[in-house]
Formats: C-alpha cells, sequence, structure tokens
C-alpha cells in the first residue's frame, strides 16, 4: 500500500453549530487550519472524541466530504467507520474511499460482545469492500471487548490492508506483544502511555489532546522520533494531569466535552456535544472549576513547548 501512517494524529471533535443542529462547516475549516499550522501529520474524525454515534448519514457524508475537501492533500484524512451492524460498518467504508479518505479506523462491533471469529468476519466483510489501509482500534473500555494480540496477528496475516492498529487497552505491554506476533508488519499507534509505548515499538500516536494542544501533541512524537525522549516525556507529564482532570468529571466520555470547551478556550469554537452527553454549560460551577485548571496547564505547556523548540534550534 502506498499511504503510510507516522506520527501524532489528532482524534477530532466534530464541530456543530451553536444550537447543535448541524455540522459547522466554516468552524471545521478553521479547526483544519489550526491543525495544519500545527503541524499535525493528520487527523481522523468521526472517532469516539468525534460523537461519531450522534451523526446521522447525511451529516456523516457531508462531514467526511468538507474534511477531504478542504484538507486538499495537505494531511493525511482518516474516517472512523465502525458500526455495531456489519453492513453498515461496511457502507460507511467504501463511502469514505470514495470520497477521498487516506484510510479508516474501525472498532469492533460495539454492544454485542462478539467473539473472534464474529469479529474476524466483520474485518472480512469491511477489507474486501475496500482498498484503504485500515487501522484496527482496540479499546475494550468503550466496545467491551478486547482484540488480544493473537487476534490481531490472525487479521494482520489474512488481509493485505489491515496494517495499523490503535492499541488503547491499558496494557502498554501489548505494543511489543503485536510487534512480535506480526513479525513487525502490523505498525501499532499509541492509544496512551506514549513514551513507553514508543520504547516499545510503537510508530504513532492517536490521541484527543490534539483538538486544543495540538501543537504539544504533534510534536512530543517527533522529539521521540529524534531521541529526545527526556523532553517527550515532559511533554507527557503534563499530558497526564490534564487527563486525570478530564477523567474525574467524566471517566469514559469526558474528553468531547472538555475538547470542545478547551479548543474554544484556545480561539477555536466547535461548538458542544449533542444529547446524551452532558454540555459544558451543564456541568456548571465545578466544570467551570475544571476548565481553569486545565487552561493554566494548557499555559505550562505554551511555556515548555517554547522552551524545547528553542532548545532545537
Amino acid at each position: 500500500m502506498a499511504k503510510q501512517f507516522r506520527g501524532s494524529h489528532s482524534v477530532t471533535v466534530t464541530p456543530f453549530t451553536p444550537d447543535g443542529g448541524a455540522i459547522d462547516v466554516p468552524a471545521l475549516k478553521r479547526f483544519l487550519d489550526w491543525q495544519l499550522a500545527c503541524g499535525v501529520p493528520g487527523v481522523i474524525i468521526l472517532g469516539t472524541t468525534g460523537e461519531f454515534l450522534t451523526v446521522t448519514d447525511e451529516e456523516r457524508r457531508h462531514y467526511v466530504e468538507e474534511s477531504v475537501k478542504h484538507v486538499a492533500g495537505r494531511m493525511q484524512v482518516m474516517v472512523g467507520t465502525m458500526n455495531a451492524h456489519t453492513p453498515n460498518a461496511v457502507r460507511y467504508s467504501k463511502e469514505a474511499q470514495e470520497l477521498g479518505a487516506d484510510g479508516l479506523m474501525i472498532a469492533p462491533p460495539y454492544y454485542y460482545t462478539p467473539t473472534e471469529d464474529e469479529i474476524f468476519n466483520y474485518y472480512k466483510a469491511i477489507s474486501e469492500a475496500v482498498t484503504l489501509p485500515i487501522m484496527l482500534y482496540n479499546n475494550p473500555v468503550t466496545t467491551n471487548v478486547d482484540m488480544k494480540p493473537a487476534l490481531i496477528a490472525r487479521l494482520t496475516k489474512a488481509f493485505e490492508n489491515v496494517r495499523y492498529i490503535k492499541e488503547a487497552s491499558m496494557n502498554v505491554g501489548r505494543v511489543y506483544d503485536i510487534v512480535e506476533l506480526t513479525d513487525g508488519v502490523m505498525n501499532v499507534f499509541a492509544g496512551e502511555r506514549i513514551v513507553e509505548s514508543y520504547r516499545l515499538g510503537a510508530v504513532g500516536y492517536v490521541n484527543p489532546y490534539g483538538n486544543y494542544i495540538p501543537r504539544a501533541s504533534s510534536r512530543i512524537w517527533d522529539f521521540l522520533v529524534a531521541g529526545r525522549l527526556e523532553d517527550a516525556g515532559a511533554i507527557q507529564a503534563l499530558i497526564n494531569e490534564m487527563d486525570h482532570i478530564i477523567a474525574a468529571g467524566h471517566p469514559t466520555y469526558g474528553h468531547q466535552c472538555y475538547s470542545k470547551a478547551l479548543a474554544a478556550a484556545a480561539g477555536y469554537p466547535v461548538g458542544d456535544v449533542r444529547a446524551p452527553l452532558t454540555t459544558f454549560a451543564e456541568l456548571g460551577e465545578e466544570g467551570l472549576a475544571r476548565r481553569e485548571k486545565l487552561l493554566a496547564i494548557m499555559g505550562k505547556l505554551d511555556v515548555l513547548m517554547d522552551r524545547l523548540e528553542a532548545k532545537a534550534a
């Protein structure tokens, strides 16, 4: 396959109009330009952070089309095309390919807790319908299924376009296991534990932090590749602080709400979340206090990045 994915990709929010009734295309374009200006190598739209479950099929098509058209090859655009119903996942995947996406990120069928054979057949149907590179997404917390390294190796061996995985099982040792079991054919992207994942063979990072700190979240991988592990670790420490604050408010889905609130604070308003998620306004005083703590860390990151980039120069 010609396309190769490397580095730190932002799993982006979906910009909605102020009333939440539609995709906000002007806000989307401003947001994508911000990602480009910060050197982000690629975005992944319609992932968990992108509230893919709340977007209609018509909105999905419009969003993918506008994103690909606006980026115009300046960075890679991957599309989340997962669905609990296999034919829908196939349909979304074919549509993303038709609209010019560079790749797909696909979690296994959620809710049903499928068997390994059911997961295999799900990816089989998708991979046989498209030629785009497929990034598997292993996140047991949100899908209720954990794809073990042996299953990953089986999928990699069976399908030539299954060559990437976002590994977010919280077990960093999986990175090494997957690389070993697939003889290095599978390219692992970290879902967390950035520095540790790099040490164990990861080739990139998929993260929601790019929604509000794209400079730091993209440069951290550049520093790793350059051998600046201590500098990358300093960035990771501040990201971890932010993550703990967000998780305290909502252990699973806090990133959607706070990503949008913090993107707005950074000068790139993208609307709020759709029901049933709690909007930032509904968080009240607690949400405001938590946002202030996060903004303070963002300020520290700006200072740190200035210092680290000056050091590189």
